[in-house]
């Protein structure tokens, strides 16, 4: 029995485009070759490989199977050109950077624009979700490397803390507890707070709520918000309370658009952190923006020295 590599990736498209026609778009490919070079895969291996009964094509039990060893193949295949390249020291490639919500809007765009102006041959790319989407796109090997807020756990993971972020407790301007100066928790009890919370899976929702316990405040409404720009918005239009990113809103604070309450006793710092597959050979592109990112000392527009060592 053969299996030929031609054909397996494009069974692998067909798989992560769920149809033929979408696949064969991806590959510059006619449907009816597309299909074709699938139908003679399944022919080889004498196993159906997909269902075409419905709308759209999914992989049979053989398929998945199949397309799971896939992955693992080109991955190995991706990780051997990256070997050769380290010995050789090319310089061209391609970097691809997961980021979770915050830390991949806030942060990564400027770390990506100072790692360009160091290596302008390599172009540059960035997947920013929330901590599981990152995650499973990181396992599965999607994303070589990735910077999250918190500190993930997982054998298969190697974990470096780069910076540490805040959380802080913002309101609309107009709130009866804005300009104070100090803010207890019996005192956001009293007024009744909403807080507006970020979507399960996300590393900044299992803070918010870890800090609402601490102020005993577990119990009080709450509303789920997906992304940090929707928390803010909402925020600003007087629904409630969030829980954020102290680098999320420095634009709006400076405009006056929304108001910090600081509480007492303040949210602990969380550690953004650099998450890489144990058993993945990074590749030259990827270690240069290491590089970069273990020169961080700020965040990119905070006082005090440049955020990068030059």
């Amino acid at each position: 029995m053969e299996l030929n590599l031609h054909r397996l990736w494009i069974f692998m498209q067909v798989v992560e485009h769920q149809g033929f026609s979408a696949a064969a778009q991806k590959l510059y490919m006619s449907q009816p070759s597309v299909s074709n070079q699938v139908r003679r895969l399944e022919q080889s291996l004498r196993v159906p490989l997909i269902d075409r009964s419905g709308t759209r094509a999914r992989p049979t039990a053989e398929g998945e199977v199949l397309a799971a060893y896939g992955k693992r193949v080109f991955l190995l295949a991706e990780e051997a050109v990256a070997a050769v390249r380290q010995v050789s020291g090319l310089v061209t490639g391609r970097l691809l950077v997961g980021g979770s919500t915050t830390v991949g809007t806030y942060l990564l765009p400027a770390l990506l624009a100072r790692y360009q102006q160091r290596h302008p041959a390599i172009d540059c790319d960035v997947f920013v979700g929330n901590y599981e989407a990152v995650q499973e796109r990181l396992s599965n090997g999607d994303i070589g490397i990735a910077v999250v807020a918190g500190t993930p756990l997982g054998d298969r993971l190697a974990v470096e803390s780069v910076l540490d972020e805040r959380l802080v407790l913002i309101a609309a301007p107009d709130h009866p507890l804005s300009g104070r100066t100090a803010v207890a928790p019996d005192d956001l009890a009293a007024a009744g707070p909403r807080f507006l919370l970020r979507e399960p899976g996300s590393q900044t929702r299992a803070l918010q709520e870890r800090v609402l316990a601490d102020w005993e405040l577990a119990a009080a409404p709450r509303a789920d918000i997906w992304g940090p720009e929707a928390v803010k918005r909402c925020v600003a239009a007087g629904m409630g309370l969030a829980l954020i990113s102290e680098h999320a809103v420095v634009d709006e604070l400076r405009a006056g658009t929304l108001a910090v309450l600081p509480v007492t006793p303040a949210p602990h710092p969380r550690p953004i952190s650099l998450i890489r597959r144990r058993d993945r050979l990074l590749s030259p592109a990827e270690r240069a923006f290491l590089d970069v990112l273990r020169g961080v000392r700020h965040w990119p527009g905070e006082s005090g020295d440049d955020p990068c060592r030059c």
